[in-house]
């Protein structure tokens, strides 16, 4: 098992979340997993800079730690064209440490470009024709691509690597866990559900399976909480909500009725390892084997350093 660190982009500048990056690599994290947003969840959060300029300044400042986007959307805000040569950019100058993690996207990042959002099935038919052009495009050479909602014309990516990088695809159910496995390298899931691991597994993936557990570490339970309730409470919002809002400001309303009571159902909180350790059992019982900490409490540093000294080994262990 591989144990992941989500980095707050939503959170913290891009010069902190850089800095946090070389930290997770001393404190033992495997890789780091960061979304790829245009806007925050919130407007408290503050924050929301271009992932693919983090990405490739980590790169650059570490050198074992893996690196994954968590997901990235290349069908509305981005041409796939696009995501196909940012990706084999950043496989090449990490040495191989790179992971495209791929989905369908959420409305509050993807409208921004004024071309609307589509519908569900919209958006895995635009996920699909995405993923078919990325491949064609990794085969090398030019191409071009005809589909129903993408075209491609006469376009190459010239910097290839040897070894391509894995794309996990982001799935919440039966029709995005058949495409993961068959146009993906892995799996991405932000539940413990193992149903969705199941049937990628039947529609005949065999690649690495990602899952986000939500924690909150602080050194006082409550503490954590009113972490939680200030920055990170449209988590408990679920999958629905959170792909169909267009701005922080219908999030903030959306998550106006979440309580403590919520935060303790989702999160694991507090200076106890035992807590996080159980939620991230739940992801491995459900067969993930790449989990990312999406810790949401108060203190980064605090946090690195309680993995380092008190989590790392529990965790190693369930693997």
């Amino acid at each position: 098992m591989q144990i992941g660190y989500k980095l707050a982009t939503e959170g913290f500048g891009p010069k902190e979340i850089i800095r946090q990056a070389v930290r997770a690599e001393q404190a033992g994290f495997d890789f780091v997993e960061m979304s790829d947003h245009y806007h925050p969840w919130l407007e408290t959060q503050g924050h929301s800079a271009f992932t693919w300029s983090l990405l490739g300044s980590i790169a650059a400042q570490t050198s074992t730690l893996g690196l994954a986007t968590g997901v990235t959307c290349p069908t509305v805000r981005y041409h796939p064209a696009i995501i196909a040569q940012a990706a084999a950019t950043m496989a090449l100058i990490s040495d191989g440490r790179f992971t495209l993690g791929i989905g369908a996207g959420e409305r509050l990042n993807e409208h921004v470009v004024g071309q609307g959002f589509p519908s569900v099935r919209g958006r895995h038919e635009r996920l699909r024709e995405a993923l078919e052009i990325i491949r064609l495009l990794w085969q090398g050479g030019y191409q071009s691509y005809e589909g129903r909602h993408l075209q491609l014309e006469d376009a190459r990516v010239f910097d290839l690597p040897e070894t391509l990088p894995v794309i996990a695809v982001a799935a919440s159910g039966h029709e995005s866990a058949t495409l993961a496995a068959e146009l993906g390298d892995g799996l991405f899931a932000t539940e413990p559900e193992p149903a969705i691991v199941e049937r990628y597994r039947a529609a005949g993936g065999q690649g690495p399976r990602y899952a986000e557990a939500p924690i909150a570490w602080a050194t006082d339970e409550r503490q954590a909480v009113q972490a939680v309730l200030q920055t990170s409470r449209w988590l408990v919002t679920g999958w629905k909500v959170m792909s169909e809002l267009p701005n922080p400001v219908n999030f903030d309303a959306a998550s106006s009725h979440v309580e403590e009571k919520h935060i303790r159902q989702l999160f694991s909180v507090g200076p106890d390892p035992e807590p996080h350790v159980a939620k991230v059992r739940s992801y491995v019982a459900a067969g993930f084997d790449h989990v990312v900490l999406q810790n949401a409490g108060p203190d980064p540093d605090g946090f690195l350093d309680f993995f380092a000294s008190d989590l790392a080994g529990r965790l190693r262990a369930l693997g």
